[in-house]
């Protein structure tokens, strides 16, 4: 479905990215990991083509993304929830979840995303400033629903927000992806990425050097301690 191969980034002399290959198979969740200056937002951005690749080349269901211009990656079927989350402070929630549509939601939909997060069904007229953090990024989420992804790309879903609320947001990623739309996220809470997600990259220096899944790397600590700095116990 999702097919990275070969992708080069530099930004300035800095050369970010050396080579990704990645992949996520149709209604697969898969985690990118690694520490922070790894590359991973990086990547996710060079997926959507907001930052421009030297070398390689993405796909995404046999379209090669990098041919066409970045506000059309989402209507190929790829959802994209920023780090920061990405809302628009200033509107309502219900012009939030709107905005991206060409015309009147479809109902249905509509009524499937209310069913993930009523929550904002409850604030459909609040401005997106005055949700918490949590509900922000339900918010972006929900926003991405809206569009029928078949693949949504999560970047620190669960960055700063209230204990409370992650478990939510957890529970409801895992829902999205058991209704068959596929995950790619990148996650500091590895605990929470290793719940969420079967397969697992693991990145460092602007390339990966782990591939695999999940349960195979909780067999090997000696690998997450080395890229992710982590003891298991």
């Amino acid at each position: 479905m999702l097919e990275v191969r070969g992708v080069h980034v530099h930004i300035g002399k800095l050369h970010i990215l050396q080579g990704v290959d990645l992949e996520v198979k149709p209604g697969e969740a898969a985690a990118l990991l690694g520490r922070n200056g790894a590359g991973k937002t990086t990547t996710l951005r060079a997926i959507m083509g907001l930052a421009p690749m030297s070398r390689g080349s993405v796909a995404f269901a046999g379209v090669d993304l990098g041919r066409i211009p970045p506000h059309e990656v989402p209507r190929r079927g790829i959802g994209y929830v920023p780090q920061g989350r990405g809302i628009f402070p200033n509107l309502s929630v219900e012009e939030n979840l709107f905005i991206g549509l060409a015309g009147a939601p479809d109902p249905e939909r509509r009524d499937y995303v209310f069913g993930c997060f009523p929550r904002l069904k409850e604030r459909l007229k609040q401005s997106g400033n005055t949700l918490s953090g949590g509900e922000q990024q339900m918010l972006a989420i929900a926003r991405c629903l809206m569009m029928g992804p078949k693949l949504i790309i999560l970047d620190e879903p669960t960055e700063g927000i209230m204990p409370r609320l992650v478990s939510q947001i957890r529970r409801e990623i895992h829902r999205i992806n058991q209704s068959g739309v596929s995950i790619l996220l990148v996650e500091q809470n590895v605990e929470t990425a290793l719940k969420l997600c079967p397969r697992v990259f693991l990145m460092e220096k602007g390339t990966i050097v782990y591939s695999g899944t999940a349960h195979d790397l909780k067999s090997q600590p000696e690998i997450v301690h080395r890229y992710l700095g982590l003891s298991q116990h």
